[in-house]
């Protein structure tokens, strides 16, 4: 019903964009996702070009042009076998039905299709070719139906050894604990007085001197990731100090929307330069700089670090950016402000692009240049108006209470600095969690 009502809705406003075989892929609280079957290409490589839509339910103001938009038209490119998409154009259209702008992708970047995102709708229809008979439509679900059960005999192979890593982890904790384990989230604060020499491996400090939490964090980093055993998915199955990133409530990233529009109090950031270091950790590309800090509130929060996760874990109405900076901050209570800045695709970032330069040549190695500095002033989007909410860390243990600042103006990194990290991590975005009706604020 949802369906037919949007289709007569965008007739009667939009007469220009009914000519096209739109069909629904996905309908949901605020939007529905459509593809126009007519425009898909399939080419002789197994990859198809397609046209897919996102039709609001109310119209939301372009940050680019400060007019409003309800229908965001994209033309992509997806590789079937590899199962990647390429954006190569962006239609923006107005409440009357007009062009609003328009965005050709100059070079077009493959970014994963990820499960249970409106991509992923998009991607199966695409790939499943144009005209089939009805006995080819009951042969495809036929093999989606089998694809999905093999799913499931994975997820259950891998649950048998997220268990095995769990008994693991639990002969750590018995060996070495001696008193009650600290819980709480662990951040990489060490002090940079004395930086390490380019490349040597230093261990990672724990802000709580817990030799049984030590002990088990360590093995648990080699389990825990993005693919397999290690997903999101199972992360709360993989150690007691990981059971939030289950049954957590207030869990990070969401997707943004509907939040209410007030007066928000600035963020305060006092940025400076200073000397850094650059870790691949395993999970994404780390920097440590000290003496920055954030204050919002009443309330300061000292800069502990920066990361980088591809694609943005974090969607706004809908939308996933192409890349995303988390600036982790930590007030004296121990309390933690996440800082996003959303990345898309786009010139060249100077400011990333020093880090790229510096990056170590071996996971867990460290690079700190003697003689440069950063200053991640240069990082910030002109405009500093934010969405902010409560949520947690996006990556194990998963702490809840961590205050979200999602800044709402995005920078661009080119797609040559996209490929570099995505040598390094193809994907490393913990997927959209339930809102829960948490509140969200958005500046006005």
């Amino acid at each position: 019903m949802r369906f037919k009502f949007s289709t007569a809705w965008v007739a009667a406003v939009f007469p220009a964009l009914v000519s096209a075989a739109w069909q629904g892929v996905l309908s949901e609280p605020g939007r529905q996702v459509e593809i126009d079957r007519e425009s898909i290409v399939v080419d002789a490589a197994g990859g198809a070009t397609a046209v897919g839509r996102v039709v609001l339910d109310r119209p939301i103001v372009d940050p680019k042009t400060s007019a409003s938009y309800r229908i965001i038209e994209v033309q992509d490119y997806f590789d079937c076998a590899g199962r990647t998409l390429a954006t190569q154009k962006r239609t923006y259209y107005k409440e009357e039905g007009e062009v609003l702008r328009q965005e050709e992708v100059k070079s077009p970047f493959a970014m994963p299709v990820r499960s249970g995102t409106p991509d992923e709708k998009l991607f199966r229809e695409a790939c499943r070719p144009k005209g089939e008979s009805g006995a080819s439509v009951s042969a495809t679900r036929t093999v989606e139906k089998i694809n999905e059960m093999t799913a499931d005999v994975r997820k259950a192979n891998d649950e048998l050894v997220a268990k095995a890593v769990e008994k693991d982890l639990q002969k750590i904790v018995a060996a070495s604990a001696t008193k009650k384990v600290a819980t709480g989230p662990v951040v990489d604060d060490r002090p940079a007085t004395k930086p390490p020499a380019t490349h040597r491996a230093a261990p990672r400090i724990a802000s709580r001197p817990s030799s049984a939490y030590a002990a088990v964090q360590q093995h648990a980093a080699i389990h825990w990731g993005y693919e397999g055993a290690g997903a999101p998915e199972n992360w709360g199955r993989l150690s007691p100090e990981y059971a939030l990133c289950g049954a957590g409530k207030r869990q990070s990233p969401i997707d943004i929307r509907d939040g209410i529009r007030v007066d928000l109090e600035p963020i305060q950031f006092d940025y400076r330069p200073a000397r850094f270091r650059v870790i691949d950790n395993g999970h994404t590309v780390q920097v440590t700089l000290p003496g920055g800090s954030i204050s919002l509130l009443g309330k300061s929060y000292q800069l502990i670090q920066f990361h980088f996760h591809r694609p943005s874990e974090e969607m706004v109405e809908g939308k996933a950016f192409d890349m995303v900076v988390h600036m982790v901050h930590r007030a004296d209570d121990g309390k933690l402000a996440v800082v996003a800045v959303l990345l898309e695709n786009g010139a060249e970032n100077p400011f990333v692009q020093t880090v790229w330069n510096n990056l170590p040549l071996e996971k867990s190695s460290e690079v700190a240049p003697p003689a440069l500095t950063l200053d991640p002033t240069q990082l910030l989007p002109e405009s500093r108006n934010y969405y902010t909410y409560m949520g947690s860390l996006t990556t194990p243990p998963c702490s809840e209470d961590v205050l979200w600042l999602v800044l709402k103006q995005p920078q661009q990194i080119s797609p040559e600095q996209q490929a570099i990290f995505a040598r390094l991590y193809r994907n490393n975005a913990r997927p959209v969690q339930p809102g829960s009706g948490r509140l969200i604020k958005e500046s006005r």
